[in-house]
């Protein structure tokens, strides 16, 4: 697991209430990112007191629901993104995927950007961008479970020739315009587009 700072869970807690206030219209769906965050604080709490420990929040294995770190990964003009065809959701998704114990979810965000799309010089906002709590169906031997995604912007360098990972079933750059006009893009998807082209607005 990465080394961790002793003050992450209060910048991701600064983060969540920060995001809150600049987008008032999702205030309430910020609710449950800190309520999984309190019980990330439990964790710590019985883990430095020795106590019995509850499931991490930022490991797969909670499988309650856990955090998920997504990027919105677009070209240096920002006029495209990069989407995945998901793998195991079969829908064009932001690419993103699990913390495994990481709590700097830009970090995250960032390494399953170079992971999943193999490019090059990309570099990621700090601002958290979006939130989005989504369920995941049963897969073989993993249950239904919850995803709390935190998304962060991700910009692409010069690089823009992508490679396809064992993730996703293909990889596209997509106009970000035509994103938020395809009656078949995902709600989400289409809450990026316009909180995006309203910000490059």
């Amino acid at each position: 697991m990465p080394a961790q700072r002793p003050d992450a869970l209060a910048e991701l807690r600064s983060e969540l209430t920060d995001y809150a206030r600049r987008w008032p219209q999702e205030a309430e769906h910020t609710a449950p990112f800190l309520q999984l965050l309190a019980e990330a604080e439990d964790f710590d709490a019985a883990r430095d007191a020795a106590q019995h420990m509850p499931a991490d929040p930022f490991r797969r294995e909670r499988l309650a629901g856990h955090f998920t770190g997504g990027a919105w990964l677009v070209d240096r003009a920002g006029a495209r993104v990069l989407l995945t065809h998901h793998r195991k959701l079969g829908r064009w998704l932001q690419l993103g995927g699990h913390a495994d114990g990481d709590r700097d979810m830009a970090a995250v965000a960032l390494k399953e950007a170079e992971e999943e799309s193999g490019l090059s010089g990309l570099s990621v906002d700090a601002e958290l961008f979006d939130l989005d709590r989504h369920w995941i169906p049963e897969r073989r031997d993993v249950p239904g479970h919850w995803h709390y995604d935190l998304r962060y912007v991700v910009r692409a360098g010069d690089d823009e020739a992508f490679v396809v990972s064992e993730e996703s079933l293909d990889l596209a750059w997509r106009g970000i315009g035509d994103v938020l006009s395809d009656p078949d893009s995902d709600e989400s998807m289409r809450r990026l587009a316009r909180k995006w082209l309203a910000r490059a607005g």
